[in-house]
C-alpha cells in the first residue's frame, strides 16, 4: 500500500480522501491557496504547504507548486480528487514522469474520455448506445446546420471538451441554432482552449443516469450499480440517488455490461463513471423506460460517490488506492450486490430560488446526525465560504433500507441541519423531499424547472 499522499484538492473531497489514508495508516499532505489556510482539511492533513493565492490557476491548478510541494514533502502518490486537475492527462503524465504514483486512471484513457466527439466514437465502436449525433466536429455554423438537418431538431450543442454541465446549449431551429453555435464555440474556446462543437439529438424529456465503474490493478473492469442523478440545475447535479427508481433488473444489467464495455475499450484502471442519457419510451411491466445512450465519462472520483458506498458497502477512496498500489480490491468483484437506498444532497453556498451563489462567513453551522445519516463538509463554523470555488460545502448523505424510509430520514436530517452566514439552499431540499413528482420517483432533468 502507498505510505504518502499529497491532495491535490480542496473543501470537502480533500478532507473525504484524507480521513480515508488516515484511517489505512498513510500519511497525508494538504495543499492549499491562502484563502484556505483555514479550512479544516488544512489541519486535518499531516502536512500542509501552500500552494499559492486564492485564484485557481495560481494555486490548486499550478502544476509546477504541486509537484515542488510533492518533492518537498517526500511523498510516494498524488489523488486529485475531482475537478481542478483531476482530468488533466498531462498532469496525471507529468506526475508518474517525475516518479510519482497518480492515483487515477491511466493518462491515455483520460485524453481519450475527454474529447466528447473521441469519446462518443470509441463507445459507438465498442458497442455501447449512443445518441444520433456528428461523428466530427461541425468546422463551422453551415456544418452545424447541416449535421442538424440529419439528426433531427431539437439538438444540443456542446462544447467537446467540456464538463460539468458547462458548454452546451439547446436549439428548437435553425435560427437558434445559428445563434447558440456561436455562443458555445466562444465559450468553449474561452474556457476550454478547445472551440470544437458536437451536434447531437436533444431529448426534451430524459432522465440522467450514470454507473459507477472501477478499473482492478488486474486488468478487470467491474460496474457498482447506478445513480440517478436527474435533479438538476443549469444541468449541474444537486441530488443523487442509488438505485435510479427508474431502471428495472433487466435495464440494470444492460447499464452495467454497457458501462463495463465502455471501461474495456480505453484500458480503465481506477475509478471512473459512465454517464447516460434514459429515454422514456416503450414501457414494460415493471415501469422501467427501456432506451439510454452513453452521454460521457467522468476519469475522476464523482462528487456523488458516497451513495455508491453505502448502497454497496465500499470505501471507494480505498479501492483507489489500492488499485494505484497494485494491490487487489477488498471486495469479490464477482459478489457485488446492493444494499438498502441512498441520496445524497449537495449543500451549496447558493439562494435555494435562483441557485445564484452567495458566499460568506459561516457563523452557524450545526450538523444533522442519526441513523443513517452522513455528512461530508468542507467547512465548520467559522471558516469563510469565498467566491474563488464552487459554492459546495457539504454532502448530506442518507441512507436506509428502502428508498421511502431514506426521503423519511433525509427530511429530519435537512430540518436539522443549521447553517447561517452564507446563502444556503437547505429550504430547496426541504420542498424537493415534499414534491410529490420526486417523492413517486418517476421525475425527469425538468423537474427543478417545474418546482421554480
Amino acid at each position: 500500500m502507498i505510505e504518502s499522499l499529497l491532495v491535490a484538492n480542496r473543501g470537502e473531497i480533500a478532507r473525504r480522501i484524507i480521513r480515508t489514508a488516515r484511517r489505512l495508516g498513510i500519511r497525508t499532505v494538504a495543499v492549499h491557496s491562502e484563502a484556505d489556510a483555514g479550512l479544516p482539511f488544512v489541519t486535518e492533513a499531516d502536512e500542509a504547504v501552500c500552494v499559492g493565492p486564492a485564484n485557481p490557476a495560481l494555486s490548486y491548478r499550478n502544476v509546477d507548486a504541486i509537484l515542488a510541494a510533492a518533492k518537498s514533502t517526500g511523498v510516494q502518490a498524488i489523488h486529485p480528487g475531482y475537478g481542478f486537475l483531476s482530468e488533466n492527462a498531462d498532469f496525471a503524465r507529468t506526475v508518474e514522469a517525475n516518479g510519482l504514483i497518480w492515483v487515477g486512471p491511466p493518462a491515455d484513457a483520460i485524453t481519450a474520455m475527454g474529447d466528447k466527439i473521441n469519446a462518443r466514437n470509441l463507445m459507438a465502436e465498442a458497442g455501447v448506445p449512443v445518441a444520433p449525433g456528428s461523428p466530427d466536429p461541425a468546422a463551422d455554423v453551415e456544418a452545424a446546420v447541416a449535421a442538424a438537418g440529419g439528426i433531427g431538431y431539437p439538438v444540443m450543442v456542446k462544447a467537446a471538451a467540456g464538463g460539468g454541465g458547462m458548454g452546451m446549449a439547446v436549439a428548437n431551429d435553425e435560427a437558434a441554432l445559428r445563434t447558440e453555435y456561436d455562443k458555445v464555440r466562444s465559450f468553449a474556446e474561452r474556457m476550454f482552449g478547445d472551440g470544437s462543437v458536437l451536434i447531437e439529438r436533444y431529448f426534451p424529456r430524459v432522465r440522467h443516469v450514470e454507473v459507477q465503474i472501477l478499473g482492478l490493478a488486474d486488468g478487470r473492469v467491474v460496474a457498482l450499480g447506478e445513480r440517478e442523478c436527474s435533479v438538476q440545475r443549469r444541468n449541474q447535479k444537486l441530488v443523487e440517488e442509488s438505485p435510479s427508481p427508474a431502471v428495472s433488473p433487466e435495464l440494470r444489467e444492460r447499464f452495467l455490461a454497457a458501462a463495463v464495455r465502455a471501461g474495456e475499450a480505453v484500458g480503465y484502471r481506477n475509478a471512473g463513471t459512465v454517464e447516460c442519457l434514459l429515454v422514456p419510451g416503450d414501457r414494460d411491466s415493471d415501469g422501467a423506460a427501456d432506451e439510454f445512450f452513453f452521454l460521457e465519462m467522468n476519469t475522476r472520483l464523482q462528487v456523488e460517490h458516497p451513495v455508491t458506498e453505502l448502497v454497496y458497502g465500499v470505501d471507494l477512496v480505498e479501492e483507489q488506492l489500492r488499485v494505484a498500489s497494485g494491490l487487489a480490491p477488498t471486495f469479490d468483484p464477482d459478489a457485488l450486490a446492493p444494499r438498502g437506498h441512498a441520496i445524497e444532497l449537495r449543500i451549496n453556498a447558493e439562494d435555494p430560488k435562483r441557485f445564484l451563489p452567495g458566499p460568506g462567513v459561516i457563523g452557524t453551522w450545526v450538523e444533522p446526525t442519526g441513523e443513517g445519516v452522513r455528512v461530508d463538509s468542507g467547512y465548520v463554523a467559522g471558516n469563510t465560504v469565498t467566491p474563488f470555488y464552487d459554492s459546495l460545502m457539504a454532502k448530506l448523505i442518507i441512507s436506509a433500507p428502502t428508498r421511502a424510509e431514506a426521503i423519511d430520514r433525509a427530511r429530519v436530517a435537512v430540518a436539522q441541519f443549521e447553517v447561517a452566514g452564507p446563502k444556503c439552499n437547505l429550504p430547496f431540499f426541504a420542498e424537493l423531499l415534499e414534491n410529490a413528482e420526486f417523492v413517486s420517483g418517476d421525475y425527469d432533468t425538468g423537474i427543478v424547472t417545474r418546482m421554480r
